[in-house]
């Protein structure tokens, strides 16, 4: 979706009167030739807002919020659920969890991998799908189901349809926010320490059970990589 040059420029006018172009790409790390074709082109990126945010030491939440397209993060954020918590540790900190719960003489305390990991995308949206997730975010949005797959598997979302997903499945709006890399939990509202907290509540035996779908998930992707990389290689080598 992106956000209106116009609307940006007002928002920008309004946060930092006085600061040049330059001074707030020199600031935020934005490329100024980057901003400046986002402008021509009349849409601005949501990361350069969220850069800009950063280094205007303002919560790129809230900044994004002021857009009427991001009217859904406007007011007290939404508590996640516990399954989207868990959806946002790494595959190997369950399995750290799991050795920790059946051996005393494992470390029982190590810090959480940092959101986003590999499949956090894909697991935030298996953790709030509810069987219909998809074919309502792709009667809601238009995005053809293959393409909503696409994202999935390469780990990504554009805001404009995290911000869709979540609607559809009654959560939070900032989640898949979160689980794309755009902005961070601290800055989405989620409590500190949530995700730990949700890991201790959850049960041995659900632990035990998801690490070991994780784990299957990832064999299937390691598999797919290696078929992969078999056929590059017959390719290469029949082209001498």
């Amino acid at each position: 979706m992106s956000l209106p040059s116009k609307a940006f420029q007002r928002w920008l006018h309004g946060v930092a009167p006085g600061v040049s172009t330059s001074d707030v790409c020199r600031a935020s790390g934005v490329k100024r030739t980057t901003l400046a074709q986002q402008m021509v082109r009349g849409k601005v990126a949501e990361s350069s807002l969220v850069l800009i945010s950063r280094a205007l030491e303002l919560n790129p939440v809230s900044a994004l919020a002021s857009f009427d397209s991001y009217a859904d993060l406007r007011g007290t954020p939404v508590a996640p659920t516990d399954a989207e918590l868990i959806s946002q540790i790494a595959s190997m900190d369950l399995l750290r969890a799991v050795i920790a719960r059946n051996d005393p003489g494992a470390p029982q305390l190590f810090e959480l991998a940092a959101v986003p990991h590999e499949t956090s995308v894909r697991n935030w949206v298996e953790a709030i799908d509810d069987g219909e997730l998809r074919h309502r975010v792709s009667h809601a949005t238009g995005i053809a189901p293959q393409n909503f797959s696409a994202h999935l598997t390469a780990n990504r979302m554009p805001p404009e349809l995290a911000i869709a997903t979540a609607r559809e499945a009654g959560v939070g709006p900032a989640g898949g926010l979160i689980a794309s890399g755009l902005v961070s939990e601290e800055e989405a509202g989620w409590p500190i320490g949530a995700r730990r907290a949700a890991l201790d509540r959850l049960g041995t035996a659900d632990l035990v059970s998801l690490a070991g779908d994780r784990l299957q998930a990832l064999g299937k992707s390691l598999h797919r990589q290696e078929h992969e990389r078999d056929r590059t290689e017959r390719i290469w080598e029949n082209l001498g």
